[in-house]
């Protein structure tokens, strides 16, 4: 049985020139014909970090609209080869995304949501060595160490009461509410949530 972890989701990221460099479609494919195992199981199909996930290249530092989209509808051709292993879809209340995450137990996914628009999931896979004291991994050719995936929000999200976990299986799961209110919020900070 699978247990689950509470994860932070931060709102402020001073990191400068972050996803300033594009993962070209010709970078990604030479990239992945010489990848590792590794390399294949986070940008595979299937995966939430795949350019290739919606059918046809999408640079995953740009921001999607997700949630516009239906996810039987836009993961038909992965779902029916079983090659999915990432689901999305809205509630009366959420908005909620699931997915496996790549790497084991020593990979550090963090969440961020910029100006209440955006929400960020990243991580790194491969230690960055000397390069690391210096300079941010996010901010050049990020997808040789992480991954990235930048969706757009909702207009109608409180996102403020987001709620993200990941279980020991290394499946994320992120509940993001649905404004009760029409109130529009911002703030900065990091959204903490305890679990017992």
């Amino acid at each position: 049985m699978a247990s689950w972890k509470l994860l932070e989701v931060h709102t402020e990221d001073q990191t400068p020139h972050k996803w300033c460099v594009s993962l070209s479609e010709e970078t990604f494919k030479r990239m992945f014909s010489h990848g590792s195992p590794t390399v294949h199981k986070i940008y595979g199909d299937g995966s939430l970090f795949s350019p290739m996930l919606f059918g046809k290249f999408f640079d995953p530092s740009d921001a999607f609209p997700l949630w516009d989209f239906e996810s039987d509808v836009l993961l038909s051709n992965l779902r029916s080869s079983g090659k999915t292993s990432i689901d999305w879809f809205q509630t009366d209340d959420a908005y909620v995304l699931k997915a496996d995450l790549p790497g084991g137990g020593n990979n550090i996914v963090q969440i961020y949501v910029e100006n209440g628009k955006v929400m960020e999931i990243s991580g790194q896979w491969k230690p960055q060595g000397d390069q690391s004291k210096t300079k941010d991994w996010r901010s050049g050719r990020w997808w040789e160490p992480g991954y990235v995936r930048r969706l757009e929000l909702p207009e109608d999200v409180d996102w403020r009461e987001t709620e993200a976990s990941v279980s020991n299986d290394m499946v994320l799961e992120l509940r993001i509410p649905k404004n009760t209110s029409n109130s529009s919020t911002s703030g900065s900070g990091i959204i903490t949530k305890h679990s017992d």
